[in-house]
């Protein structure tokens, strides 16, 4: 038997992080407020890593969605790996080449681009997809904030998040 109904238990695991953080910061506070000496110091950088928390954590519950779509996403050791009901596939993190949201698909889609091989469609709501935040993260000049804006704006058409950025111009010159 459960106290807590089940919307509320998933929001408050939606929002864990937050929650975590306030707790943090709380006691911290408390520890500055009260005594005085190396405890006040040591609730100073409770402060920190609670608003550090609350900061992330925030980021982390926007990206969330429930997890009632096709498929189970997968994120092991850099590989994301897809397995739907039609379709699925896995694509390391080093080769993508442009990450996309493409809302116009039911239910939105994130596009993982590649070289060479088929584009990687999974849906934001998948099994699993809260794992995608911290693979997207881990993509040199993400900008992290736009991405969650897309996510929870209503674009009409497919918005590119991120492209990787060639080391050296395909029409370099030497003279």
């Amino acid at each position: 038997m459960s106290f807590i109904r089940p919307e509320a238990r998933d929001a408050i695991w939606r929002w864990r992080e937050v929650l975590t953080g306030i707790a943090v910061a709380l006691v911290g506070l408390s520890w500055v407020l009260g005594p005085r000496g190396l405890l006040g110091l040591v609730g100073w950088v409770a402060i920190a890593i609670g608003i550090a928390l609350v900061v992330i954590g925030a980021q982390r519950a926007r990206f969330r969605k429930t997890e009632d779509g096709p498929g189970v996403v997968t994120v092991d050791e850099g590989q994301i790996a897809y397995f739907g009901p039609l379709t699925g596939g896995a694509v390391a993190l080093g080769d993508i080449e442009r990450l996309t949201l493409d809302p116009t698909a039911r239910p939105p889609h994130w596009v993982l681009s590649q070289k060479e091989q088929p584009a990687l469609n999974i849906p934001v709501n998948a099994a699993g997809s809260e794992a995608l935040f911290d693979a997207f993260s881990a993509l040199p000049g993400i900008r992290t904030e736009r991405m969650l804006s897309h996510l929870q704006g209503k674009t009409l058409h497919p918005v590119v998040i991120w492209e990787r950025v060639p080391l050296r111009p395909v029409n370099q010159r030497l003279h």
